[in-house]
C-alpha cells in the first residue's frame, strides 16, 4: 500500500541521536551515491583515479566519508555537471568550494542537504539554479546523475523510489518534478540541457515499464473489458499514461497500452475490437485535445443487438482544461484516476450499455 508523502516524511526521519552518531561515524559509500545521485562505482573510481577519497577508513577498509568529503565531492560533481574534464575538477574540488562555484557558474546547481540535515526531514527547500522547488530529497540524486548523463545512477535512483515509495508517491513527488525541472532549464537555455531531458525520459519510460506485469490470459466473455490507453493525435507525451499503466498493472486490472499520437481511425478501430470498459485520452497541449473525437470514442459501441456497450472514457492531460465532457471522467492527479478506475472495476462492469 503506498504511503502518503506525510507518512513518508516520518517514518523515514532519523531519530536525533541516530542522525548524530551517524555524522559522527561519517556516511558509507552507499549512502553517499544516494546523497549525490552517483553510483558507488563511480564514487571508488574517483577516489582510485584523481586521489577524492575519504579522509577516514573504517575496519577492513571501509570508507567513511567525512562532511569535509562530502563538500569536496558536492563540488566534483557541479564541476562535473558544467562540463568541466574530471581530472581539472578534483584539483579545483581539493582547493577549496569558492574555486570550484566560480568554474561551475553554468552547472545545474541543485538545492544542498543542509536541511535536511539538521532537521532530518526527507524534502529540499534549499534554492538553487535548476527550478526544483520544495521536493522530496530523492530529486536532488536523480536530477544530478541526470545532467551528469550518469545513466547508471539514474536508473539506481528510479528503480529505489518506486520500491522505496510505491508507483504513485515515485511518479508524483519524484519522477514528474524532476522531469519539470529539467525541462524549464532546457526551456531556459536554449538548446542545452536537450539530452538530459532525452536521457531522463527514456530512464523513466524504462523504470515504469518495467513495474507493468505480464498480460494473463483473458477472462470470462461477460467479464468487463480492458482499460484502453491512448494519446490523442499529434500528442507524443506518453508518459503519463505509462505511469497509469504501471499502476493499474500494479492493483491488477487489464490494460492496453496504444502510446504516443494513434491516429483516429486506428483508436477507433481498437476501441470497436477490443471492447474497453474504459478509455483514457491523453493530451499535454490545449490545439491536441479534440472534444469531437472523445465525444466520438464514448459514443462506440459493441456487442449483439439489445446489449451493445460502450466504454466510459477519461480524460487526461492540462490540454482538456476548460473543455467541457459531460459525462467524461476528469482525475485531477494519477492517484485520482487509479482510485476512479479501481472503484469502477470494483463494481464489476464500469461500461455503458444501450
Amino acid at each position: 500500500m503506498n504511503k502518503t508523502a506525510s507518512e513518508a516524511d516520518v517514518e523515514t526521519a532519523p531519530r536525533p541521536e541516530a542522525a548524530s552518531r551517524e555524522a559522527g561515524a561519517g556516511l558509507t559509500t552507499g549512502a553517499l551515491a544516494r546523497r549525490l545521485g552517483v553510483s558507488p562505482t563511480t564514487l571508488r573510481s574517483w577516489d582510485r583515479r584523481y586521489g577524492i577519497g575519504p579522509e577516514v577508513r573504517g575496519e577492513g577498509r571501509h570508507r567513511r566519508w567525512t562532511p569535509r568529503d562530502v563538500a569536496v565531492l558536492e563540488a566534483m560533481c557541479r564541476l562535473t555537471s558544467a562540463g568541466v574534464p574530471p581530472s581539472e575538477a578534483a584539483r579545483t574540488a581539493r582547493r577549496g568550494a569558492d574555486d570550484a562555484v566560480a568554474l561551475a557558474d553554468d552547472a545545474v546547481a541543485l538545492p544542498d542537504d543542509t536541511e535536511a540535515a539538521t532537521t532530518g526531514g526527507a524534502r529540499s527547500r534549499a534554492s538553487g539554479t535548476l527550478p526544483l522547488g520544495d521536493v522530496r530529497q530523492e530529486c536532488r540524486g536523480l536530477a544530478r546523475a541526470a545532467v551528469r548523463l550518469d545513466a547508471p545512477a539514474v536508473e539506481q535512483q528510479l528503480a529505489s523510489a518506486v520500491d522505496d515509495h510505491g508507483i504513485v508517491v515515485a511518479w508524483q513527488e519524484v519522477m514528474v518534478p524532476t522531469l519539470h525541472a529539467v525541462g524549464r532549464k532546457w526551456a531556459s537555455s536554449g538548446d542545452r540541457y536537450v539530452e538530459v531531458e532525452h536521457l531522463l525520459s527514456w530512464h523513466v519510460s524504462s523504470t515504469l515499464r518495467r513495474c507493468t506485469r505480464p498480460l494473463g490470459a483473458p477472462g470470462p466473455a461477460h467479464a468487463p473489458g480492458p482499460v484502453l490507453l491512448a494519446c490523442v493525435p499529434g500528442e507524443q507525451h506518453s508518459l503519463p499514461l505509462e505511469a497509469l499503466n504501471a499502476g493499474l498493472c500494479e492493483l491488477g486490472l487489464p490494460t492496453r497500452m496504444f502510446g504516443g499520437a494513434v491516429p483516429a481511425e486506428a483508436l477507433t478501430a481498437a476501441v470497436t475490437r477490443i471492447g474497453p470498459a474504459v478509455v483514457v485520452l491523453w493530451a499535454q497541449t490545449r490545439s491536441a485535445a479534440s472534444l469531437p473525437l472523445a465525444q466520438h470514442i464514448a459514443g462506440a459501441q459493441w456487442g449483439v443487438r439489445g446489449a451493445r456497450r460502450r466504454p466510459v472514457v477519461m480524460l487526461g492531460g492540462p490540454g482538456w482544461l476548460g473543455r467541457p465532457g459531460p459525462g467524461m471522467l476528469r482525475p485531477t492527479s494519477l492517484k485520482d484516476a487509479l482510485d476512479v478506475l479501481s472503484g469502477l472495476y470494483s463494481q464489476g462492469a464500469p461500461a455503458g450499455s444501450s
